[in-house]
């Protein structure tokens, strides 16, 4: 029994034709996937948005000058879908929250009240919350990312314009410089 040459001819390009198949639902599983992940991360930013509102309230009469930087800084926030424009953003208010809080510590009856305790409690959960969010956010976009660039399936990408996604960078209130020690 011989194999004809259509016939290796008929099985190469049906399984190229599958491999195009597979690698094409691949892209658009990830694409897919870092859309889930985006959605968590907005999520938890309007978890975040809408706590602060109740902050200001409570800090008021205590630190005016923050908590108007906090008030113009949400009044002008934009919800772009953009990443780099959101995580500048949110960067921006994360500082304000920490500055917030930082202030609060020049005032114990502020520090003492519980009002102020449950939001300083809540949003330290959703900062973490948000950090889980960017961290599986940007594990998607590296699959993606990783899919997209990787030969062969670089010409699938290329072939129906598949993309490269943009990692989610954001500095959260509860992260620190770390302090320099000289000696």
């Amino acid at each position: 029994m011989t194999i004809s040459t259509s016939t290796v001819v008929l099985v190469l390009i049906g399984l190229i034709v599958l491999w195009v198949i597979f690698t094409y639902n691949r892209f658009i599983k990830l694409i897919n996937r870092v859309k889930e992940a985006w959605s968590g991360i907005d999520v938890q930013l309007k978890r975040r948005f809408n706590l602060i509102p109740n902050l200001i309230q409570t800090v008021k009469g205590y630190a005016q000058h923050e908590t108007e930087v906090l008030e113009k800084l949400t009044e002008t926030r934009s919800g772009s879908q953009d990443v780099n424009a959101r995580g500048a953003e949110e960067g921006r208010i994360s500082k304000a929250i920490a500055n917030l809080f930082a202030v609060a510590e020049a005032y114990p009856d502020l520090k003492a009240s519980q009002n102020f305790l449950d939001l300083q409690g809540n949003l330290d959960k959703i900062e973490n919350e948000i950090q889980m969010s960017r961290r599986y956010y940007n594990g998607s976009v590296r699959d993606l990312n990783t899919l997209v660039e990787s030969f062969p399936s670089n010409l699938i990408a290329r072939f129906f314009r598949f993309a490269t996604a943009e990692f989610f960078e954001i500095e959260l209130a509860s992260q620190r410089d770390v302090p320099k020690v000289e000696f």
